[in-house]
């Protein structure tokens, strides 16, 4: 056998190695950048308002915008329609989903829009988990106008995994009063834009929305 005919089925059986997709490596680092600095703002502002504002307490910043402090047991903006324990499972849960989901579209290859959108997403939802996990362990709950300082670990005012998610952007943009003779909501004081919301929120929110709006066919 030839030596060119020996190099040639050497290639033939030899299997290739995987070859990384052009952009993966930057991708996946950006993914994780953006997820941290993300928690970063998010868990900063958190614990800025937790132990400098006390619960309730508004601070005027615009007309139409103030901060006030607020918790939450439930989702995003203060809903609240599942058990609180159930509710933080299901948040790691899909966490973890979307999160994997992420990584196989990166390495099959991914648009950066639709990579920033997830990642929004995954960041907001885990941001609010660690209030969730972590908040009522290390946090106490004085009563106001004391703020709340840090604790040793166990000690606060919750059980592991039911610590409340702290929530403080408030932009009542235009308020009336509807007239009396309308129907069901007569003479009632309406605000709008009503919901106390928190950066993670505002992530999850903004990345929801640019799916929609950008990547319908991804999502399909």
């Amino acid at each position: 056998m030839s030596q060119e005919q020996s190099t040639v089925e050497a290639e033939v059986t030899t299997p290739h190695p995987i070859r990384e997709r052009p952009g993966e490596g930057s991708k996946f680092f950006v993914s994780l950048v953006l997820f941290l600095v993300i928690i970063a703002i998010d868990q900063t502002i958190k614990v800025a308002v937790k132990t400098g504002m006390y619960l309730h307490q508004s601070i005027r910043v615009t007309d139409w915008f103030y901060l006030l402090f607020t918790e939450n047991n439930g989702m995003a903006f203060g809903w609240e329609f599942f058990d609180k324990l159930l509710l933080t499972s299901l948040r790691i849960v899909f966490v973890g989903l979307l999160t994997f989901y992420l990584m196989r579209r990166i390495r099959k290859g991914i648009a950066w829009g639709y990579l920033v959108c997830l990642v929004l997403i995954i960041a907001g939802a885990a941001g609010n988990i660690i209030d969730c996990v972590f908040y009522g362990v290390i946090f106490n709950n004085p009563p106001a106008p004391i703020v709340a300082e840090l604790v040793p670990f166990g000690t606060g005012y919750g059980a592991f995994f039911l610590g409340r998610v702290v929530d403080m952007f408030y932009f009542p943009l235009v308020e009336w009063d509807w007239p009396s003779w309308l129907p069901v909501w007569g003479g009632e004081h309406f605000i709008f834009f009503s919901p106390i919301f928190n950066f993670a929120d505002a992530a999850i929110s903004c990345g929801i929305v640019a799916l929609l709006l950008f990547y319908r066919k991804e999502l399909k």
